[in-house]
C-alpha cells in the first residue's frame, strides 16, 4: 500500500515514517508542501493521504478523489479543518489520531504556573535587565480554584496532575468521568465558569463548545481570572476576549491555539505582517502568553501522530 504524507517534516516526523512503514510494509510517498489543488495529483496510487493541521478543502477532496485516493487520515486529534461534508459527497473515510496525552497536560500544567507567576512579564524584564520586583508578585496555586472544560483523555491528565497541588478542583463534561472524578467536583459548566480562579478548556470543535467564552459568559467569571487554552481557538470569541483583557476582567491569559489560527501556525513571519489582526494585539499583551499550536509537541506524540495515522488507513478507521 502506498500513502502520501503531506506536510512531511525531515526534521521531526521523517524518522517516525521511516520506522513505520517498515514496520507496516506501507510505502510512503513524502510530500512536503502543504495539500493544494495544484499538488492534489502527488497522490495518484495512494490509497491514503495523511495531513495535518491544514485547510482541506472540496476541491482538494474532490482532486484526491479522481486520483484514486480512499481515505483522509489527520496527524492530529481535532479534525475540523477537514470539509466532512465534502469527504461524505466523495465517499472518503476521515481519521484522526491520539498522541500521549502527557503532552498537552504537562504543557498546560506549565502554562497556568506561568501565568500565577507573570512569568512572561519576568522574562521580557529580565531581558532589558530588568530585576525589579514591582508588578511581578504571583499567586500560588494551592490558594486556588481550578476549572477544567472537557474531561477526555487531556482534561483528566490534566486533573491528575493538578491533583498534587493542593488546589481545589471543579469540572465540567457532559459525560463525567470516573476517573476524573477521583480527583475533581463535576459541576454545571455554569458553576465552573463562575466560581474558578483559572479555567482550562479541553473539549473538541464541536458546536457545543464554539464561543464558550463569549461577552455574556465573561462576565459571570471572577475579576481577574486567568484562562488557559490548549484545546481549540473557536472556544474563545476573541473580539469579547480581548475587551475583557482591555477592562482586566481577564487577569492573564496562555492561548496556545487562537480562532482561525489555520494556514498561520507553523509559518515564519519574520519581517513580515501577520495576516491574523487580533494575534497581533493578543501578543502584545503583557499578561497573555500567546504560543504557536505547540502544545501537542513531545517526541511521544510525534511517534503516536504518525503510527496511528498509518494504522488508520491500513484498517480503513473512519469517524463519519
Amino acid at each position: 500500500m502506498k500513502i502520501a504524507a503531506y506536510n512531511y517534516r525531515e526534521f521531526d516526523e521523517a524518522i517516525y515514517f521511516n520506522k513505520f512503514s517498515k514496520q507496516y510494509n506501507v510505502e510512503i510517498v513524502p510530500i512536503r508542501a502543504n495539500p493544494t489543488v495544484e499538488n492534489a495529483d502527488l497522490a495518484k496510487g495512494c490509497e491514503g493521504v495523511t495531513v495535518i493541521t491544514q485547510p482541506i478543502t472540496r476541491d482538494i477532496i474532490s482532486k484526491w478523489a479522481e486520483v484514486g485516493v480512499k481515505h483522509i487520515s489527520t496527524r492530529t486529534i481535532g479534525y475540523d479543518h477537514i470539509d466532512l461534508e465534502a469527504a461524505k459527497e466523495f465517499g472518503m473515510a476521515v481519521s484522526n489520531v491520539t498522541y500521549s496525552t502527557g503532552s498537552v497536560a504537562d504543557y498546560t500544567v506549565m502554562l497556568i504556573l506561568m501565568c500565577l507567576r507573570r512569568m512572561k512579564s519576568i522574562i521580557k524584564r529580565a531581558e532589558g535587565m530588568d530585576y525589579g520586583l514591582p508588578g511581578n508578585i504571583g499567586r500560588e496555586i494551592k490558594d486556588l480554584t481550578i476549572g477544567v472544560v472537557g474531561t477526555g483523555k487531556i482534561g483528566t491528565h490534566v486533573i491528575k496532575n493538578l491533583s498534587g497541588f493542593g488546589c481545589k478542583i471543579i469540572a465540567y463534561d457532559p459525560y463525567e468521568n470516573p476517573e476524573a472524578s477521583k480527583y475533581a467536583e463535576y459541576v454545571s459548566l455554569e458553576k465552573v465558569l463562575s466560581q474558578a480562579d483559572v479555567l482550562t478548556f479541553h473539549t473538541p470543535a464541536v458546536p457545543s463548545s464554539f464561543h464558550i467564552v463569549n461577552e455574556d459568559s465573561i462576565k459571570t467569571m471572577k475579576d481577574g481570572v486567568v484562562i488557559v487554552n490548549t484545546a481549540r481557538g473557536s472556544i474563545i470569541d476573541t473580539p469579547a476576549f480581548i475587551s475583557a483583557l482591555d477592562s482586566g476582567k481577564i487577569g492573564g491569559a496562555a492561548l496556545d491555539v487562537v480562532e482561525n489560527e489555520l494556514g498561520i501556525f507553523y509559518g515564519d513571519y519574520k519581517y513580515q505582517v501577520v495576516p491574523h489582526h487580533e494575534m497581533s494585539i493578543l501578543k502584545d499583551y503583557p499578561n497573555v502568553l500567546m504560543l504557536p499550536h505547540m502544545a501537542f509537541y513531545t517526541e511521544n506524540a510525534i511517534s503516536d501522530m504518525v503510527e496511528h495515522s498509518i494504522c488508520h488507513i491500513l484498517e480503513g478507521k473512519s469517524i463519519i
